[in-house]
């Protein structure tokens, strides 16, 4: 593990994503050009690029945060029942999410902040680098999503601690853990939690969370793979027990043991309230 890209990577927010991995054949001709001519390079090499990047167009000495350059794909290498490994494909969509990030930001601090760190000038070329065409057709097909300095709840409901995993480590220090399902055994568990809660506690907002992550992975390819990242998040939380506790408090809550949904929820929140806390430090 390069020194720079590891250290680079923690010098950002810890932020969790969950991405939806393609194979090859659900990607237009173009799609397939850029991944073909990337060429071949690892995950952790790959998450140590981004993050290098990442730091780089925030020391530009003109304030532009906004990235360029041509779309970079992840690969996810993901073992099938055949006893093969097959590649998969998920779009870094950086300018749409930047854009996005970038327009959450207005209104959530002092005009004069948003200024020093996305600039007005800045926000308008990156609009006319990007054209309203592409950010309306992009919008409507991210394959990532990401949360800083959390991951949400209804993410643990879609993967599992046995599932295939991935850990990028720098000596002693996890940088990060990954882990995937294919998207059919992801969907199926997220009905099946949704159908129980719809019964027996139809108010928590949970419900209407993974609702609403049923309809997004419904938008790519039957065959694609589900991936939680935990990012720099791993380095805190890991080896991280939120899929199993939720799991058996949704569990508890179908079988009517009240008891047992309130200390998995219980050592839910206290796992992550840590972490919010080490957020609000920073």
């Amino acid at each position: 593990m390069a020194p720079g890209g590891a250290s680079a990577r923690r010098s950002l927010p810890p932020t969790s994503y969950l991405r939806v991995f393609q194979p090859l054949r659900a990607y237009d001709d173009g799609a397939q050009a850029r991944i073909s001519a990337q060429g071949a390079l690892a995950r952790p090499g790959f998450e140590e690029r981004v993050a290098a990047e990442a730091v780089q167009r925030l020391l530009r000495p003109v304030s532009d945060p906004f990235p360029r350059g041509t779309e970079g794909y992840r690969v996810l290498h993901y073992p099938l029942p055949e006893g093969v490994t097959a590649a998969f494909y998920c779009p870094e969509q950086l300018q749409v999410r930047a854009t996005l990030a970038s327009e959450q930001l207005d209104g959530t601090m002092r005009p004069q902040l948003l200024e020093m760190l996305v600039p007005d000038a800045a926000r308008a070329v990156n609009a006319a680098r990007l054209g309203e065409t592409d950010l309306a057709g992009e919008l409507g097909s991210l394959q990532t999503r990401g949360a800083t300095w959390a991951v949400p709840f209804a993410w643990f409901v879609l993967l599992r601690e046995d599932d295939h995993r991935e850990v990028d480590e720098d000596g002693d220090r996890v940088l990060g853990v990954r882990l995937s399902a294919p998207m059919v055994q992801v969907l199926e568990r997220a009905r099946y939690a949704a159908a129980s809660l719809a019964v027996h506690a139809p108010e928590l907002d949970l419900l209407d969370e993974l609702t609403a992550l049923v309809e997004w992975m419904k938008l790519f390819h039957h065959d694609s793979i589900v991936e939680l990242d935990y990012g720099g998040l791993a380095e805190f939380v890991w080896p991280d027990d939120s899929p199993h506790d939720l799991r058996m408090g949704i569990e508890s809550l179908s079988e009517g043991d009240m008891l047992g949904a309130a200390a998995a929820y219980r050592r839910l929140t206290t796992r992550w309230l840590k972490v919010r806390q080490l957020g609000r430090a920073n």
